[in-house]
């Protein structure tokens, strides 16, 4: 079915991404309180989105990062798309799930849906031309500084610019729950990447680890 190890490895990093991209947008419409603060529940997926970004990024490069960002953008849309019809087909009487609790659970604004594909893919784009140009400077070493320094300068963008289209544009919310919500948002968001550079050595350490095993096996052939 693949053709080498890299080929799996790729379609595995590639579906636990777009999988928790897709995810996190379709939640992303509530909002949820810790403490004082507010913030998108959408959040909770991303921390894997970083990890697959970088290890894509390390492995695959710059080319594989961009069109697996432009495919999940379409599928994001696709989704939507697809919610959309779904939600005006009525629903038989029977159904345990009512088109107003549909409506409510799934039935997100067009504004958060250009927020959503919008801010999905500046933050990517941002990510993997920072990612690459930290690792110009510093080679295969300092891993966690081009892993970190890119989901930083990234994720800044995303968490202002989601919030910013979908809730504050509109008048969802006001400015001061915007600011306050987006930096919530972003300083979670940061501080699972620093969490996370641990998981991502660990990453890099397996992927090679079974990428090494292959290349063995073709040099004893050879």
């Amino acid at each position: 079915m693949f053709q080498s190890r890299k080929d799996f490895v790729f379609v595995i990093l590639a579906g636990i991404f777009i999988t928790n991209a897709v995810t996190a947008e379709l939640i992303g419409g509530k909002l949820i309180q810790i403490g004082p603060f507010v913030m998108s529940i959408g959040i909770i997926p991303w921390p894997v989105v970083f990890l697959t970004t970088d290890l894509i990024n390390e492995y695959f490069g710059q080319k594989g990062v961009r069109k697996l960002s432009l495919i999940t953008a379409s599928l994001i849309a696709y989704a939507f798309i697809i919610l959309f019809l779904a939600i005006h087909v009525p629903a038989a009487g029977m159904s345990p799930v009512k088109d107003s609790q549909f409506l409510a659970v799934f039935g997100q604004s067009m504004w958060i849906i250009v927020a959503s594909i919008i801010a999905f893919l500046v933050s990517q784009l941002i990510d993997v031309g920072i990612f690459w140009a930290v690792k110009k400077r510093t080679g295969e070493s300092k891993i966690w500084l081009r892993t970190t320094g890119s989901t930083v300068i990234s994720q800044l963008f995303d968490s202002f610019i989601v919030l910013g289209i979908a809730f504050w544009l509109p008048g969802k919310i006001d400015f001061k729950t915007f600011i306050s919500s987006a930096l919530t948002g972003y300083v979670f968001k940061l501080s699972t990447a620093v969490l996370l550079t641990p998981v991502i050595y660990v990453g890099h350490y397996a992927i090679r680890t079974y990428l090494e095993k292959e290349e063995d096996v073709h040099s004893t052939k050879s």
